[in-house]
């Protein structure tokens, strides 16, 4: 039996994966703490199908607590770590939670690792520590030029956790993703935030002139990919993960006005974000020759549920978008 260790694993990401380790595609013969601070971001609903699973747990803690972090990576083999403040326009405004989970926590807990003797160390990041890329496509072997103080927290932690394996031999493998999508996303990101907005007959913001290029990623496929890097990574490497569907986010809010019934002029054009990334393109040719990944959600098949998703899920999101609701 394999003891893994889920931080954030009752986020969006992170209860995709949890789900599928303890779903009837999962390895088998693992068991799975997850273990989560249950911000605004994190949901113990999205771990209702697994909790009655055998060999499931959930702890409410955070990752900076050094006592609880300790006993727990002591009683685990491996580590997939989710756990981040994510939310780029939130770190503009104030930076010190980033820095704080982002960098100080990981660093307690790969300490702990190291403490430990765990086994493996999976640490999840994503594409916008490359920063903006004009053109062509990014590999793992790029300089890191984040551009938020988001970005800048999470390149932070995947130098900090290479540097444990290049210092002590901590088997850490860094994982860096295009942007996901899919059901049980927070409505403060993009699509959710879209879609919950149009079903309710509201308008949404279009940031400046909406040609900044992002590349999709459907959460399931995001949460197989970290899966095959957790069975069959090599210590101390970089997995970029895509998804392979770029496009503006004007030629998005289009596909969201169609899915949902509404038009252009539910659209409110506002003032760019600050040091908004033109374009995030990765170079994931490395993970699909060594480990077999390739995307198996295509996108209009993935936006299409998402969406329908949400219209038969309002139970679920509208506490999220009106704190005073009741579920």
């Amino acid at each position: 039996m394999t003891r893994i260790l889920v931080t954030g694993g009752a986020g969006f990401i992170g209860s995709h994966y949890v789900r599928r380790l303890l779903g009837p595609d999962g390895p088998g013969g693992v068991a799975v703490t997850v273990l989560d601070a249950l911000t605004y971001a994190g949901n113990r609903a999205n771990l209702a199908a697994v909790e009655d699973r055998p060999g499931f747990r959930f702890v409410h803690g955070d990752i900076c607590d050094a006592g609880l972090v300790g006993g727990l990576v002591a009683a685990h083999d491996e580590v997939v770590h989710f756990a981040a403040e994510s939310h780029v326009d939130r770190s503009i405004e104030a930076a010190g939670d980033f820095v704080r989970t982002n960098v100080l926590g990981t660093g307690t807990l790969l300490d702990a690792a190291l403490r430990s003797g765990l086994r493996t160390f999976v640490h999840v990041s994503t594409d916008e520590v490359y920063g903006s890329v004009e053109e062509g496509f990014t590999p793992e072997t790029a300089p890191l030029g984040p551009n938020s103080p988001y970005a800048a927290s999470k390149a932070a932690a995947d130098l900090l956790a290479l540097s444990y394996h290049r210092t002590h031999g901590l088997d850490v493998r860094v994982t860096r993703c295009a942007n996901n999508y899919g059901p049980h996303h927070h409505p403060e990101k993009l699509i959710p935030l879209f879609v919950t907005r149009l079903l309710e007959g509201r308008r949404v913001p279009l940031y400046g002139d909406g040609r900044n290029v992002r590349d999709w990623l459907h959460v399931d496929d995001h949460a197989r990919a970290i899966e095959l890097v957790r069975a069959a990574g090599a210590p101390g490497e970089v997995y970029n993960i895509g998804g392979g569907t770029h496009l503006t986010n004007r030629e998005l809010t289009g596909l969201l006005l169609d899915a949902t019934g509404a038009g252009w002029d539910s659209v409110e054009h506002v003032p760019d974000r600050k040091g908004h990334d033109r374009r995030y393109a990765v170079d994931d040719g490395k993970i699909r020759a060594e480990l077999g990944y390739a995307p198996r959600t295509g996108f209009a098949e993935g936006l299409a549920a998402t969406v329908t998703w949400y219209r038969e899920n309002r139970r679920w999101w509208e506490p999220l978008v009106r704190p005073g609701r009741r579920a």
